[in-house]
């Protein structure tokens, strides 16, 4: 196990480039199931979350290879249907095989998943869209069962809340169901406009991409793709609150600004100077103490959930009191107790957070509970006195590449170094 040794004072100042979505580069992965043959996916991130879908997908008989940013998968004509556990519980995106399986094989055994502790995020939805389409669903000695030996029919389905996951799953599953699947308030985030984009390159019948309603008709078989992921809003959000938060200046590039235009309104409220570029990107600075900023989590298009922390962290230290209301997983204010440990002033309600400001933090040990929290946390650190050590830091190697490298070509002092109070278990 590691930790992160973050040095507290700098000003980030430079240009840093957002790699394609963890969010979306997992589940393109998945989808490459759903046919024969030989996909390319680009600007895929080295994170390791990667590396483990790489090896979910070997286990059902892919072959797998990753150079640098470029992951090629060749899927057989014939693959095993079986998730096995020690695989899945590293990875919470690895439910999002079982849909592809269902589709492809007639059968699925996907373990429950592990991954973030930030909330319960129950199949329910998963299970009951697939359901709809024909499988025999069933939860058995801590596996998901799928059965669907005559294949999947398309039916009319509802879902009870635009959720990321059930919206993909579903939506692998019909693309290879007989007849049309209309799936009505599913997730609107670029991510499963990606997957959207990919899946029809691949052959499939997807209409609606990017509203609240998808109509697909069903198709016998699909052919590989060559595609290239979308980039990571929630990464290059990230970013932007650095600069705000050390006050600096840090240009995004390759990320596309409408992805985040309520993130950086809010930012601007806090007093950032944002600039959108020509060439793609934007550029955040920031001169003096932000203003605090009320922020109430919602699906795509509103303020999404994975930069909650880092919005808490940065009125940890803004001038004025905050309200931060969190809509999607009720865990998500877990980490509050290890920020409170730099000093941040934080009282919690429910799904609702009071941070009132102050003006400065100080560095202390600290552990990051998930990704986004564990990003949270070295934001803090880059502004509090003295130093702060961030352990867990594998948490934040699952979906912040280089993110150390990053940080130290902006200017931040931050190292990696063995930990030595903390096991892997």
């Amino acid at each position: 196990m590691e930790r992160l040794r973050v040095t507290g004072g700098a000003s980030l100042r430079g240009s840093v480039h957002v790699a394609g979505a963890k969010n979306s580069s997992l589940k393109l992965m998945a989808a490459t199931l759903l046919s024969e043959g030989r996909s390319t996916l680009h600007d895929v991130p080295t994170i390791t979350d990667v590396d483990y879908m790489g090896e979910l997908l070997r286990r059902l008989g892919a072959d797998v290879v990753r150079t640098n940013g470029t992951v090629v998968i060749d899927v057989p004509d014939k693959i095993a249907h079986e998730a096995p556990y020690e695989l899945v519980r590293r990875l919470r995106a690895s439910i999002c095989v079982l849909g592809p399986l269902v589709a492809r094989c007639g059968a699925a055994d996907v373990a429950l998943p592990g991954g973030d502790a930030i909330g319960s995020r129950g199949l329910d939805m998963h299970i009951a869209g697939l359901e709809r389409l024909g499988a025999h669903v069933e939860v058995q000695h801590g596996y998901v069962v799928a059965r669907a030996p005559k294949g999947l029919r398309g039916a009319m389905i509802g879902l009870d809340f635009p959720s990321v996951g059930a919206t993909e799953n579903i939506l692998m599953a019909a693309v290879l169901a007989e007849g049309e699947t209309v799936l009505d308030n599913v997730a609107r985030e670029p991510e499963i406009v990606d997957i959207c984009q990919m899946l029809v390159d691949m052959g499939a019948k997807i209409e609606g991409a990017g509203t609240s309603t998808l109509h697909v008709q069903g198709v016998e078989r699909l052919k590989p793709s060559e595609h290239t992921t979308v980039p990571d809003r929630i990464v290059a959000g990230t970013w932007a609150v650095a600069a705000l938060m050390t006050r600096g200046d840090i240009t995004v590039a390759n990320a596309r600004h409408t992805h985040l235009e309520l993130v950086l309104e809010k930012l601007m409220a806090a007093g950032a100077v944002v600039e959108t570029l020509a060439e793609g990107g934007f550029r955040v600075a920031m001169s003096g103490r932000p203003r605090a900023i009320d922020v109430v989590t919602l699906p795509y298009p509103g303020f999404p959930t994975d930069l909650q922390p880092m919005v808490v962290a940065l009125n940890a230290l803004a001038d004025g009191t905050a309200m931060i209301t969190e809509n999607v997983y009720e865990a998500r204010f877990m980490f509050v107790n290890e920020l409170a440990r730099l000093g941040a002033d934080v009282r919690i309600d429910g799904h609702h957070a009071v941070v009132r400001g102050r003006e400065s933090l100080s560095g202390a040990p600290v552990v990051a509970t998930d990704i986004r929290a564990g990003a949270g946390l070295v934001l803090a650190g880059l502004v509090a006195e003295g130093e702060t050590l961030v352990s867990a830091v594998h948490h934040i190697d699952r979906g912040y590449p280089d993110f150390v490298g990053q940080l130290t070509q902006l200017g931040a002092d931050v190292s990696r170094e063995p930990d030595p109070d903390r096991f892997e278990d």
